[in-house]
């Protein structure tokens, strides 16, 4: 088996062959075939401009790999803003020893979601460290938007219906039952997928949710104290209409973690106006049937996120503390 070593990212000929005969393979466009030193594009309007690094282990997981996940989380990003994705740049930071084949198999999973989302990676890096030195592969991608409908999260007002797209927690999950440290056999697959179609979908029948966030690192707790105390609300969820798949809470009570806490990488949440909010998720069941409108914003004040069980007995949801699951992303 043919594996990289350091001379390809040592800028010779072994590099250019990789990059020309390899990553050029997957992620070939008129663009990046100009071999600029950067990429010069053409945009007219706002644009959303974004970027993170993806350092999950194991780097193939059920439902996706770490090449999935890169494209999927900056086009998720920029979708949540109200924007397009068009154009994305990809850095790749490599172990010395990582195969061919499994190089080649993150590629055609980028290239993949790239292509069926009409997003084009016109620019990008390449480094290759010793063993060691990192953990098989890491990436970053960053990636530019035109903006169709602004969203901010600032713009979230009192009586606004909050929304889910679908079940909580299948990625933090996924995750968790792979690593080969706690060994969970599950047949549950990650949520992990572009959120591009549901939000163009949103904005085509006219809904212009007031803020839209993927509950990603810290799940949906994260999420919306973020939302509580930056815009000083208090927000009452339903903790019945909240869906969480039999799997995820069993993996949750054995390890004793809170569904709401868990990862996402498919999943957002919706901040929407009441008289849109029954419109909207009629949307969203239509890609995931476990959509659901959860709460409220209750109140202009107090700066919290209330959770009510199916007994009436409330609760606070708190921000995620402590080191939950490293390297989920």
């Amino acid at each position: 088996m043919k594996n990289i070593l350091l001379s390809h990212g040592g800028g010779g000929e072994e590099m250019n062959e990789l990059i020309n005969e390899l990553i050029f393979k997957y992620f070939d466009n008129e663009i990046l075939k100009e071999t600029n030193d950067s990429a010069i594009l053409k945009i007219d309007g706002e644009i959303a401009f974004s970027t993170d690094s993806y350092v999950v282990t194991p780097i193939f997981f059920s439902g996706g790999d770490i090449g999935k996940i890169s494209v999927c989380g900056t086009i998720n990003d920029l979708c949540m803003v109200g924007a397009k994705p068009l154009y994305l740049s990809v850095g790749f930071i490599i172990e010395e020893g990582l195969s061919f084949d499994e190089f080649e198999k993150i590629l055609s999973s980028m290239s993949k979601i790239a292509k069926e989302n009409d997003v084009k990676i016109v620019c990008g890096d390449t480094k290759v460290v010793p063993k060691g030195k990192c953990d098989k592969i890491f990436i970053n991608t960053s990636g530019i938007g035109k903006i169709i409908h602004k969203i901010e999260t600032k713009n979230i007002k009192n009586r606004a219906k909050i929304l889910i797209s679908g079940d909580i927690a299948r990625h933090g999950s996924v995750i968790v039952a792979a690593r080969d440290e706690i060994n969970l056999e599950s047949d549950l697959k990650s949520d992990c997928r572009s959120l591009k179609d549901i939000v163009m979908a949103l904005f085509e029948n006219n809904i212009y949710p007031q803020a839209m966030r993927d509950a990603t690192r810290g799940g949906l707790s994260a999420v919306l104290n973020e939302w509580a105390n930056f815009n000083k609300i208090e927000i009452l969820l339903n903790e019945e209409s909240i869906k969480v798949q039999d799997e995820v809470m069993g993996i949750c009570e054995l390890l004793g973690f809170e569904p709401y806490d868990l990862a996402n990488e498919g999943t957002f949440v919706l901040a929407i106006d009441e008289k849109d909010s029954k419109k909207a998720l009629e949307i969203l069941k239509n890609f995931n049937e476990n959509a659901s409108i959860i709460g409220e914003v209750i109140s202009d004040k107090n700066s919290r996120v209330i959770l009510k069980n199916p007994y009436g007995v409330k609760r606070f949801l708190e921000y995620p503390k402590g080191e939950l699951l490293p390297r989920i992303c």
